[in-house]
């Protein structure tokens, strides 16, 4: 059952990521009116892998976005899956009876 969900929710990625909004989101845009947004530009703690749902090397903004989208929820997915299995073998061996 959990991978017709995953397959479902890499499909709805895939074919809905190209109707994103390109306009700024709400902070972005409260940034720009109020002229702080090239503050936040200049500090960076970390540089995002996939930054502006972008891939170097692809030139198709759309398919270097769907593709972003689809790597984004695919490592989303696998590190749930990890906690999930983790979280689950801790319960199990918690719940063994001691002798």
């Amino acid at each position: 059952m959990i991978w017709i969900g995953l397959g479902v929710s890499l499909l709805l990625v895939l074919f809905l990521s190209p109707l994103a909004s390109s306009s700024p989101d709400g902070l972005e845009k409260v940034a720009q009116t109020e002229g702080f947004k090239e503050k936040g530009e200049t500090w960076q703690p970390w540089k995002a892998p996939l930054a502006g749902y972008t891939i170097p090397g692809i030139k198709k903004e759309v398919v270097s976005t769907a593709l972003s989208g689809l790597l984004g929820s695919l490592a989303i997915f696998l590190v749930a899956l990890g906690l999930g299995k983790m979280l689950r073998k801790s319960v199990t061996s918690n719940l063994s009876p001691r002798l």
